[in-house]
């Protein structure tokens, strides 16, 4: 997927953009690559704990939603089309139906959104990229970072909550998840 002009698309037009080997997150009008460059990429550490998360989530809500990787969301920011593309995301059958099965992108805000971190981007791009997700519709937003070992929480009710070690995040919207920040970095084989 290549923008050809400066102009500005139209979600459609973004749509219709051939496919290629990045992703691409559609932001004000204009196709924005996910990843920047090699600095700003998946490594090893976003990885594993990306799929780490999918066992459990997936473990968790396998009767009650989708949980999908890198699966871009049609929301309305501002009034204007975003479409970005999670780490992770859950939907559940409540939202998106059991046998809804089309091939585009997620046509309603999911329950839960999650970044993780990359090399070269901070802490605080990716907590306004959170806070973006919650104006749009999206009820949670996870931010893991696996340097500090940490997810932090968004919601529209309350302020961020950052989780680590032995705490166990606990969410009304997902009284059926018990994980702690330990737990996820210790499946992914990234704590001792």
């Amino acid at each position: 997927m290549v923008q050809s002009s400066n102009q500005r698309l139209t979600l459609e037009e973004f749509l219709a953009l051939p496919e290629g080997d990045i992703t691409y997150e559609f932001v004000n009008g204009e196709a924005v690559p996910k990843y920047k460059d090699d600095e700003i990429s998946p490594k090893f550490f976003h990885s594993t704990v990306q799929k780490t998360l999918l066992i459990l989530l997936d473990q968790c809500f396998h009767n009650q939603g989708r949980v999908v990787v890198e699966w871009a969301i049609k929301l309305k920011l501002q009034n204007q089309d975003w479409m970005p593309v999670p780490d992770l995301t859950y939907v559940s059958y409540h939202s998106l139906p059991a046998d809804w099965l089309l091939d585009e992108a997620c046509p309603v805000a999911p329950e839960l959104a999650i970044e993780i971190i990359s090399p070269g981007q901070t802490f605080g791009e990716i907590a306004a990229k959170a806070t973006d997700y919650l104006k749009a519709g999206v009820s949670r937003v996870w931010v893991v970072d696996t340097k500090a070992r940490t997810v932090t929480v968004f919601a529209p009710s309350f302020l961020p909550i950052t989780y680590q070690s032995h705490q166990v995040i606990t969410d009304d919207l997902l009284p059926e998840l018990e994980i702690t920040p330990n737990t996820i970095f210790q499946r992914a084989g990234l704590n001792p």
